[in-house]
């Protein structure tokens, strides 16, 4: 027993002292984290102080960074709007120029515009009674229509069905007849209206061809030339152009200023004067007047000369003065590149060898050729067509009938009277449109007359056709076991479609079908 209680007792005892290590360790494990816990708040309270220290340097350091980079942010941006400045000085002084020119041509527009408001105003006054006419036809023709079937006990199809084919074998030439008829009538309304259009388009549009035909360039020096041609507060630019009427375009183009305008001899006017500035160095209102003047004077006497020139190598005999000025003045203009005088003086010769072949005047022929576009002198200063205007002019000055009539008719603008007439339109056909006369190559002319004859071909009933007069006509022969006197103008018709849709050339090309029918017999 004694030995069982001893056993318990060490058991108690180990128990004892097992519970006490247990605690005592536990209690040294809750020291020693504490005391860890202790240790890193210290040194995290240290890490934190040590992070405001330097960012609170970063931060004065930033903001002087940034102080710095605002003063030179704000210099450059003081020079960048005294660069500015100077650039919007000089946009207006452009704006000015162009405000002086926009008024001019605001004048101009508003009187347009005036016509063109009267124009429409009738246009809608008829257009009105046509939609008027239009409704009562509407409802008679729905009451016809409605009486036709409760008579006939026919739908509407059925009875345009048996009427279509009615007309189609009774009325044949009585349609081709009405055809070329409203054909006829749509040509007439077709110019008329396309004139219009025209009218109206150029006013709205100015294309890249036009700006390169009216446009003249000359050459400076170096570019501190265009601060003087255009003078203080812009003067200088503003007395050329109201002398001239011309308009003056300086922009970024390296050493050349651009004069705009569509009378060719103000622009050469012009570029005479500022050449001569330019050469000078003088320019001031006073001595541009001078100037401008003394270029009048020279293209004038230029123009004289030219013209004395035409007359004396056509070899046309006297013509009156002014004749002789107006003629001057084509040597400015041109035609798809071809200079309108020079093309005179060719077409003069042209006609003049025809009519030496067939033993008609030879002088009074050149005289005619020399003088048939004489109209193109005037035609963008005076309404009307160079033609119409030509006529106008000879007649004035007691010019021949057979002038007249070729000037009237050159272009197939009416029947020729005279045999000189047909000369001239036949000669100006050839200066006009032979290889190497104006833009266009030999591959293209040749290619042209070939596809002309081609697409005439190709329609059903021709026998051969011709390209004649440079390209100008064709001529076409068909069977006529095929096509009878009024399927001639179906095929005009159709070949002129054909060439309007398959091909691009310069002016009109005329379409001429021909039937002929040969009966031959043999006397023995």
């Amino acid at each position: 027993m004694i030995l069982v209680a001893i056993g318990v007792t060490e058991v108690v005892i180990s128990i004892l002292l097992a519970i006490l290590g247990f605690v005592l360790g536990y209690f040294v494990r809750v020291w020693q984290r504490e005391t860890s816990l202790k240790t890193s708040r210290e040194m995290v309270e240290k890490i934190v102080e040590d992070g405001k220290k330097e960012a609170e340097k970063a931060k004065r350091e930033s903001v002087l960074e940034a102080k710095q980079e605002i003063y030179a942010l704000r210099k450059e941006f003081e020079n960048d709007m005294r660069e500015r400045r100077q650039v919007v000085v000089t946009l207006e002084n452009k704006v000015s120029q162009r405000e002086d020119t926009l008024n001019r041509r605001a004048v101009h527009l508003d009187k347009r515009e005036e016509t063109l408001s009267k124009r429409e105003d009738k246009l809608d006054e008829r257009k009105e009674q046509l939609e008027q006419l239009n409704s009562k036809v509407e409802d008679v023709l729905k009451e016809q229509e409605t009486k036709l079937m409760e008579i006939s006990s026919l739908s509407a199809e059925e009875a345009k069905e048996i009427i279509m084919s009615r007309v189609r074998e009774s009325l044949s030439d009585e349609i081709a007849t009405y055809i070329k008829e409203e054909e006829e009538r749509a040509k007439d309304e077709a110019q008329s209206r396309a004139k219009q259009l025209l009218a109206l388009s150029i006013q709205k549009y100015a294309s890249e061809t036009t700006s390169e035909r009216t446009v003249s360039v000359v050459d400076l020096p170096n570019d501190d030339m265009k601060g003087r041609i255009i003078g203080r507060e812009g003067r200088n630019i503003r007395t050329i152009e109201a002398l001239t009427g011309v308009d003056l375009i300086i922009d970024d183009t390296p050493e050349a200023v651009v004069l705009s305008g569509f009378d060719p001899i103000r622009r050469e006017i012009a570029k005479r004067a500022l050449s001569t500035l330019v050469s000078d160095g003088r320019i001031h209102p006073g001595r541009i007047e001078e100037v401008v003047e003394k270029a009048r004077v020279e293209v004038d006497m230029f123009i004289r000369e030219a013209g004395e020139d035409a007359v004396f190598t056509a070899g046309v005999g006297r013509v009156h003065p002014d004749l002789v000025k107006l003629l001057g003045r084509l040597s400015f203009r041109t035609s798809y590149g071809q200079n309108v005088l020079k093309h005179s003086i060719e077409t003069a010769f042209l006609a003049s060898k025809l009519a030496a072949e067939i033993g008609e005047d030879e002088t009074l022929t050149r005289r005619a050729g020399l003088l048939h576009d004489i109209g193109k002198a005037v035609d963008h200063e005076v309404e009307g067509g160079h033609v119409e205007i030509g006529v106008n002019i000879v007649s004035r000055y007691k010019e021949p009938k057979e002038v007249i009539d070729a000037i009237a008719s050159h272009h197939g603008d009416k029947e020729p009277e005279s045999i000189i007439a047909v000369l001239v339109a036949a000669a100006d056909a050839l200066s006009a449109a032979r290889p190497g006369a104006r833009s266009e190559s030999m591959e293209n002319y040749i290619k042209r007359l070939e596809q002309l004859e081609t697409i005439s071909n190709a329609v059903d009933g021709v026998d051969k056709s011709y390209a004649i007069q440079a390209g100008r006509e064709i001529r076409v022969l068909v069977k006529p076991e095929k096509i009878d006197d009024l399927s001639t103008f179906k095929v005009a018709r159709e070949i002129k479609e054909q060439i309007e849709e398959q091909m691009t050339y310069p002016g009109t090309i005329k379409v001429t079908v021909i039937r002929e029918t040969r009966a031959t017999d043999i006397a023995k």
